[in-house]
């Protein structure tokens, strides 16, 4: 999906498209708002203008990847069936021009080309336990990490959120840096660790050549502490070892999809703690951002009306453009899940007018069972009865609908990348407010990793440096 490029934008260009983002975002509200699950009880499809309706009502899903997100298969010409209304374009051509490009600088990841499951830029060792996903994330972010350290001159990595270690072992085993991973779980530390030694059995056993050559190995030193939000983590400056050089050591913070108020707080600490000399940040679960305080940061944003960005429309934020363009494409029965939950909705209301979107998960299978069948196991597990009698005309009538509820789903998901693009718009904002230098970069394929803009930040100006951070390694 086409749209701006987040680098190189002046201070003034970057103020003049967050005014823009939420003059659109106001004018859009209401489909933003919507929550599909209520599409037949508060009657979704009716708000959307009459020349919408006509001109989005019959298209197959494949038709709405095509022409409506602007996705089209591979070798496929956009032929649109009727004349769509000014405002619709409108809608489309606004929401590609005002996002963040997520198009990173390098062509589909050509490491999976062999093999699907096996990055042929990981060997086998960093592979283990490894799906595919975070194959790429790990070795595209370790990368980009490893030449801003250089360029940084920073003694030491900290890897906040690190989880099981993944990140962290392929930057300290493969890369060769000084690497803290802080995570709040201790299952995960435990289990980072395990993962730690097996890998230094495995690569005594064979040489391998893509381990940092010359010295010790040095596995990652692993921590087992929350980072909070609002307050600085003693232990995330800490040195691991006394620093040669005068003037102390030089961290560089990362964090591989660093959920909610984490990435907040690794903003923080980039800010206010001066042994921070850079930040190589990717966000996600923007949901989780705390109120106030996760958002907005920025004095501009937070002054601009219309600004606020309530849970549905950071959740919204996170959901995968082009992983649900590929199902359209597909028009697989997966896609029905929406309309039968949707018309669970209306069975729910009409037995317990009170009970709204309660949560309904753990049906297997739903795209091959018939909507009934559905619907009984959904009040099963909502604690409602399963025999109620159903009006099956009434549900068979919803289930005609669903390549309506499919397109108002589509709407909603083409204007959600408007949302992380505020949001990572506002941190960049916020950093350049305090004197400091921001860029956001795309650095995963977005059909492996939707959340793929990674926030790069130092105190000094890197310039034309930069662009040698994003290129993939030959």
């Amino acid at each position: 999906m086409p749209g701006v490029s987040a680098r190189g934008l002046s201070l003034e260009e970057r103020r003049q498209l967050a005014v823009n983002l939420t003059r659109v975002l106001a004018l859009y509200r209401s489909i933003l708002d919507a929550y599909i699950i209520e599409f037949f009880t508060d009657n979704l499809w009716g708000t959307l203008p009459c020349s919408w309706q006509e001109a989005l009502d019959g298209l197959e899903p494949p038709e709405l990847a095509t022409q409506l997100l602007g996705m089209p298969g591979e070798g496929e010409v956009v032929r649109y069936r009727s004349v769509w209304p000014l405002t619709l374009l409108a809608l489309k051509s606004t929401a590609c021009a005002l996002t963040f490009t997520r198009t990173p600088s390098f062509q589909t990841p050509s490491e999976f080309l062999e093999n699907p499951s096996q990055s042929s830029r990981l060997t086998a060792p960093f592979r283990k336990h490894v799906r595919p996903k975070k194959q790429h994330e790990i070795r595209r972010l370790g990368e980009l990490v490893k030449k801003l350290s250089n360029l940084t001159g920073c003694t030491q990595v900290v890897d906040v959120g690190s989880g099981q270690g993944h990140l962290s072992r392929f930057m300290s085993l493969g890369l060769g840096l000084m690497v803290k991973s802080i995570e709040g779980n201790q299952r995960l530390v435990e289990r980072a660790q395990h993962l730690d030694w097996e890998l230094l059995q495995a690569l005594e056993k064979k040489r391998n050549p893509q381990v940092a050559p010359g010295g010790p190995r040095h596995c990652p030193h692993h921590v087992a502490r929350w980072v909070e939000p609002t307050a600085l983590c003693e232990e995330l400056l800490l040195p691991l070892e006394k620093p040669q050089q005068d003037g102390g050591a030089r961290l560089l913070l990362t964090g591989l999809h660093a959920c909610g108020d984490l990435s907040v707080s690794l903003l923080r600490h980039f800010c206010c703690c001066p042994e921070v000399a850079a930040l190589a940040s990717v966000g996600c679960c923007y949901m989780k951002l705390s109120e106030p305080g996760g958002y907005p940061l920025s004095q501009w944003v937070a002054g601009l009306p219309g600004c606020e960005l309530p849970y549905r429309l950071r959740e919204g934020a996170c959901h995968a453009l082009e992983d649900y363009a590929e199902r359209l494409q597909r028009a697989g029965p997966s896609l029905r899940t929406h309309c039968y939950r949707a018309a669970l909705e209306t069975v729910i209301r009409h037995v317990r007018p009170e009970l709204r979107r309660p949560s309904v998960q753990g049906i297997p299978r739903v795209h091959e069972l018939q909507i009934e069948e559905y619907v009984q196991r959904g009040l099963q597990r909502v604690g409602l009865d399963p025999q109620l009698p159903l009006n099956l005309a009434a549900l068979r009538g919803h289930q005609a609908q669903e390549n309506r509820v499919v397109a108002f789903f589509s709407l909603a998901l083409l204007l959600a990348p408007l949302v992380e693009t505020l949001i990572l718009l506002d941190r960049l904002l916020y950093l350049q407010e305090q004197g400091f230098h921001a860029e956001l970069l795309p650095i995963f394929s977005p059909e492996l990793s939707p959340r793929n803009l990674v926030l790069v930040a130092t105190k000094m100006p890197l310039g034309p440096a930069l662009r040698a951070l994003e290129t993939e390694e030959s």
